[in-house]
């Protein structure tokens, strides 16, 4: 396999620059952005180049920039799988409910059965289970129709029961932004219900919400066995828009019934 410094020293050949005009180019850089860790010495290209020397992120940064190279192939070059972030972070299991910061990349591959993606009816309930060892790559772009710019992502913390059942710890929900306001219309049952997602100074909460005299309540479910909350509104809470979607687990084992 060939070792990322000669990856780079080939980009650089290529376009036929000199360490001369590398290490120039890099003082451009580096002045444009008042950094001097955007710098690549003449003697420190060479170590990245000859000896493995692994680059700084500014220095990687710089060379992916001279060189015209994507950040992301890059990283991976190094062992870093930039595309594999949010599938690592998945693993990593957190008590606090957050939204998640990650941009979708409408480009990248994702592992999807590729027989589902031909046979898939969205109205009929599908067992994914005989599909399973035909996954693969697949393009992410076939998946537009699910309008993945126009939404963020957050995750409900392994020990967030506000909007259980309808919403049980550790779900992703989807949020749209563009519905920040309040609704107060009356509601068939409590699924058409909006259901909010809340960035307080010191974490983010779910819930129903009803304003009244500059604060916001938010109601938790009530089989969750959570208390009701007041917020001050704008001044202590902002409404990062309402929840649209839901992707849940559906069995979680023994819930803690403490009230909050």
């Amino acid at each position: 396999m060939t070792e990322p410094g000669q990856k780079l020293k080939r980009a650089r050949e290529r376009l036929n620059l000199r360490y001369r005009d590398v290490e120039e180019a890099s003082l451009a850089i580096a002045n444009r952005h008042g950094m001097d860790g955007f710098v690549i010495a003449l003697s420190r290209l060479a170590d990245i180049e000859n000896k493995g020397t692994v680059p700084s992120l500014f220095r990687l940064y710089s060379l992916c920039a001279i060189y015209r190279l994507d950040f992301s192939e890059v990283l991976s070059w190094y062992g870093i799988p930039l595309g594999d972030l949010m599938r690592d972070s998945s693993h990593v299991a957190l008590e606090e409910t957050h939204l998640v910061g990650f941009e979708p990349n409408v480009d990248a591959g994702v592992r999807l059965p590729a027989a589902l993606l031909a046979n898939f009816d969205p109205r009929q309930t599908t067992f994914l289970a005989r599909t399973a060892q035909q996954w693969g790559e697949m393009p992410l772009a076939l998946l537009r129709q699910l309008d993945l710019r126009r939404y963020r992502y957050g995750f409900i913390g392994s020990e967030d029961w506000s909007m259980y059942p309808i919403i049980p710890p550790g779900s992703f929900v989807q949020i749209d932004e563009t519905k920040q306001k309040i609704a107060d219309e009356d509601w068939a049952s409590e699924y058409e219900r909006p259901v909010y997602f809340l960035e307080h100074r010191s974490q983010f909460y779910c819930g129903w919400c009803s304003e009244m005299e500059g604060a916001i309540i938010l109601q938790p479910h009530p089989a969750s066995n959570v208390a009701a909350r007041a917020f001050r509104y704008p001044d202590e809470v902002d409404v990062v828009g309402q929840i649209v979607g839901v992707a849940k687990r559906m069995y979680l084992g023994k819930r803690r019934h403490t009230r909050s």
